[in-house]
């Protein structure tokens, strides 16, 4: 991508009305245009969606393929995408205003400030869809599914909240078994090494993003691990 196509995509999401951005992490306030910024910590149903429907987040959402493909399926329910990466943002944010799916958010900022724009329970569930497994176990505390990032998680989701972790990566799977089976604020409802040779297959995981498409397309199989908060 060159660099005025890229600086062109930043423009237009600094003025979409999806797209909330954080620029100082030492603060709460999020940027929707030029010249609005809002603390949406607790307020993010009623001041963005206008509503009191659910919200579900998909963290490292990238261009926002299976938030958009969840918002169709679940018209009643909230969406925000979550990704640090603006250039992928655009994407997602273009086809939502473009579709009228009045039930999509996004939002650029780092997962690890996640509490900083969530209230405890704001948050009825998270997906992680086919994110990097950093395969170098130097870099596994950069896992989504890394101990520090399930303390940060059960600070913005309520009791009960659901974690969906839906990937290619054996690897990734069997660390998520791990390390939320070593977790005592968590626990494991069902995990599949195969959601496609399953007996049941949940609506929701029959959304297939381009990534997943190319992945069936070399013969990986799919895994899928659902979890929630105790307490």
């Amino acid at each position: 991508m060159s660099k005025r196509n890229k600086l062109t995509k930043f423009d237009e999401i600094l003025n979409a009305q999806n797209v909330y951005e954080n620029f100082d992490p030492s603060t709460d306030l999020l940027t929707l245009s030029p010249t609005v910024e809002k603390a949406m910590k607790g307020h993010w149903a009623k001041e963005h969606f206008k509503n009191d429907n659910k919200i579900v987040l998909e963290l490292a959402c990238g261009r926002g393929e299976y938030t958009l493909g969840l918002a169709r399926k679940e018209t009643n329910t909230n969406f925000i995408g979550v990704d640090i990466k603006g250039a992928r943002i655009w994407k997602g944010s273009k086809i939502a205003l473009e579709e009228r799916l009045d039930n999509v958010a996004f939002l650029r900022t780092r997962i690890e400030f996640l509490h900083q724009y969530f209230e405890k329970g704001e948050v009825s569930e998270l997906w992680i869809t086919f994110a990097d497994p950093f395969i170098k176990g130097t870099k596994d505390n950069r896992r989504l599914t890394a101990p520090h990032f399930l303390e940060k998680y059960a600070n913005i989701l309520p009791k009960n909240g659901l974690i969906h972790i839906k990937t290619d990566s054996p690897i990734l799977y069997y660390y998520s078994l791990e390390t939320l089976s070593n977790n005592d604020n968590y626990r494991i409802l069902y995990h599949e090494p195969d959601i496609y040779h399953a007996d049941y297959l949940m609506d929701t995981l029959d959304i297939k993003t381009y990534y997943e498409l190319d992945h069936l397309a070399n013969n990986k199989t799919i895994r899928y691990i659902q979890a929630s908060l105790r307490n």
